[in-house]
């Protein structure tokens, strides 16, 4: 190969890694840069509104899942924690004056009834006292029953009587709590708070922990910090009551030119865009475009007219917010503007690390022709 065959080798090659670099389709990035976001907009040929984000964007969109108990939990009253009902469970025990009773075994005085059930009819059975109306009285009423009943056959009997876990007076609590299970309601435990304190408290962390109520056909739920800042939430409980600890289920997902890419759950009931930025290490430094951060979102219709100045869009909308934070209150919009479930947030790169691309790809490509030429020079002895 003579020194002009090298050098239009090199021509040649230059050219081409210059078409290359010009259609920039070669280049790796990580989505689409502002032009392309901006291409795929209502107003030139996509079915995007694309929105530059300010003050009254920020109070339109502020809209969070609110949640609290009905009225009807909170306006139950207490329930009677020593009332017995149906379904409940006692344990009774018996101790006789004598040294053979009616109901001790030989060598003791003492006879233990557990679970004894209380029926549909609200009655009980011991034996030589006969079916005794349990639902509707105390333990202490049911043991002077109890006493009467077995004084003319037993010479001063003592009788005590438990609630024990039934189906009567209990609550289930399932979930993230310390000790799931199911719990009697009595004296200490009559209310949430109370309840969930004795299945062990919960197991998740308390910001992202929200507490579920299910009675009969009823659900309601709350977050478990609203639990002690409102004390209105700590509501009475009721034979039944389901109570279900879960952690929040929303997130939110962070491209291109962040710190990290990935799907992240929310960190507290509420997070801004600046707080969803940092959850995944901020913004590339040598990559990412703060005039070019990105949410995408499928905004409700009521929104969507609200934010556009509308009143004629019908059915959830594709709008994609704007924030650049290199404005003099674009860090102030970024803190405000308030990030929802399932919404995207996408970080474009910078021009200046796409030419950093196009410079790298063009050296070493023209580095790798260089060493082919120098490699065919050699063979060919020049």
């Amino acid at each position: 190969m003579n020194i002009q065959s090298s050098r239009w080798a090199r021509s040649v090659a230059v050219l081409l890694v210059a078409t290359m670099v010009a259609s920039c389709g070669f280049l790796p990035r990580s989505g689409p840069n502002k032009r392309e976001i901006y291409e795929g907009s209502v107003q030139r040929s996509g079915d995007a509104f694309v929105v530059t984000v300010n003050d009254r964007v920020t109070r339109a969109t502020a809209v969070q899942p609110t949640l609290g108990f009905t009225e009807e939990f909170k306006n139950a009253g207490l329930v009677g924690s020593d009332t017995i009902r149906p379904g409940d469970t006692l344990g009774l025990t018996i101790w006789e004056n004598v040294d053979d009773g009616l109901l001790a075994s030989e060598g003791t005085k003492q006879t233990v009834l557990d679970e004894v059930q209380v029926d549909g009819a609200g009655f009980i059975f011991v034996p030589y006292a006969g079916r005794i109306r349990a639902a509707g009285n105390t333990p202490d009423a049911i043991r002077r029953i109890i006493t009467n009943k077995l004084s003319p056959t037993t010479p001063d009997p003592q009788v005590e009587v438990r609630r024990l876990a039934g189906d009567g007076s209990t609550v289930s609590l399932v979930g993230a709590v310390g000790a799931q299970g199911v719990y009697a309601i009595e004296q200490p435990t009559r209310t949430l708070s109370t309840m969930l304190a004795t299945a062990g408290g919960i197991a998740i962390e308390p910001e992202t922990a929200q507490i579920t109520v299910i009675r009969g056909a009823m659900r309601s739920k709350i977050w478990f910090q609203d639990l002690y800042r409102h004390p209105e939430f700590d509501i009475a409980l009721r034979g039944g009551d389901r109570i279900l600890v879960e952690e929040d289920t929303r997130a939110f997902t962070a491209l291109g030119a962040t710190g990290g890419q990935a799907r992240v759950p929310f960190p507290s009931p509420t997070i801004s865009a600046l707080e969803a930025i940092a959850q995944v290490g901020g913004l590339q430094a040598g990559a990412a475009d703060p005039t070019g951060v990105f949410v995408l979102r499928n905004e409700p219709a009521e929104i969507a007219n609200q934010v556009l100045g509308r009143d004629d869009l019908r059915g959830a909308q594709r709008l994609v917010y704007v924030l650049d934070l290199t404005q003099p209150n674009g860090m102030f919009m970024a803190r405000d503007f308030a990030i929802r479930d399932d919404d995207t947030i996408f970080v474009t790169e910078a021009p200046f690390a796409q030419w950093s691309k196009v410079i790298g790809a063009l050296t070493g490509t023209l580095g790798a022709v260089g060493s082919i030429s120098t490699a065919g020079d050699t063979l060919n002895g020049n």
